[in-house]
């Protein structure tokens, strides 16, 4: 027999609210299962490439011609890192490149910082015409030949100071610490101004401090593209072995590998024993070997930085 019983408004609102709720619950339920997919998806991309690095830098350079070899070595050998560290020049290298980082970002964070503060300053006449010519550096550049004479008149050329002191100032970092600079409250400055702080006093004591997340943010910048920088080295100090860099070795060591494997059998351990065989690296071993050397001191940099990272990067995304 069927029920006849009409509903009741009430009912029909109790029915309408449970399923609001009902769908309430299921909505963040389906926002943090795909949320959680994607972003283990996002993390399997993000570093297969580099732990595939890892595996074809342990594997035989021969074996490694063959391809297949995904997240572990097919073939374990160390002859990879042992044909980078066999040359006495890589250390060398590796303290002159430790000490151009070093000091193109303590530099460049300092000197750069000084000239936002001065830029961001309203009192100064002459901001908003120095900004324009640095701005204006951004987009126009005289090119690598006047570059090189410029720097052959200042006797940089075969000079350790040749890594340090064109990039001593940036542009760009400038135009985002000054924004940064601008969220500060003048208050705090016009205090210390009050209490007879000066402007390089206040810089250092209020200024410098508060800019901690920005300055973290690029100083990692910096010291990412002093350490990877290679090209100077090779326009400016090549004739000098003791001022050479990691980047600019490790870059030969490539280069006479690729010359050295040219021939496809000689490439391949065709007619050699399987000693000979195994220890012999190819261009794709070394260069992941040469990737992992070159990256895995910069990366140790990354946890330090990492909780200022997202601050600094959002700088100017909100204004007060």
């Amino acid at each position: 027999m069927m029920d006849n019983r009409q509903i009741s408004p009430g009912q029909k609102t109790g029915m309408t609210v449970r399923r609001s709720i009902g769908k309430g619950k299921l909505e963040p339920v389906l926002f943090t299962t795909f949320n959680t997919v994607f972003m283990i998806c996002l993390v399997v991309v993000t570093l297969y490439p580099f732990l595939n690095t890892i595996a074809v830098s342990f594997n035989a350079g021969n074996d490694t011609i063959r391809g297949g070899i995904y997240l572990w070595p097919r073939a374990w050998t160390f002859q990879n890192y042992k044909a980078i560290f066999a040359s006495g020049t890589i250390y060398d290298a590796f303290l002159i490149s430790v000490a151009r980082t070093v000091l193109s970002t303590l530099l460049n964070i300092f000197l750069t910082t000084m000239l936002a503060y001065t830029l961001s300053r309203r009192e100064y006449v002459f901001r908003q015409p120095i900004t324009v010519v640095f701005v204006l550096t951004m987009y126009f550049s005289a090119g690598l030949i006047p570059s090189y004479f410029l720097i052959k008149d200042l006797n940089l050329i075969n000079s350790f100071w040749v890594y340090i002191f064109p990039s001593m100032i940036s542009a760009f970092n400038m135009i985002v610490i000054r924004t940064y600079i601008g969220t500060i409250p003048e208050s705090l400055m016009e205090s210390a101004r009050i209490d007879g702080a000066g402007d390089f006093k206040i810089f250092m004591r209020v200024v410098f401090p508060l800019c901690k997340p920005v300055l973290a943010t690029i100083a990692l910048f910096v010291a990412v593209g002093a350490w990877n920088s290679w090209f100077d080295a090779f326009i400016y100090t090549s004739s000098r072995q003791h001022l050479s860099t990691l980047q600019y070795e490790l870059m030969k060591l490539l280069s006479s590998t690729m010359n050295s494997n040219s021939n496809p059998n000689v490439a391949a351990g065709v007619g050699m024993d399987q000693d000979s065989a195994r220890a012999l690296v190819t261009p794709l071993s070394i260069r992941a070997a040469i990737t992992v050397v070159a990256s895995v001191p910069i990366l140790l940099v990354y946890p330090f930085m990492q909780k200022y990272f997202v601050v600094g990067l959002n700088v100017g995304s909100v204004k007060e």
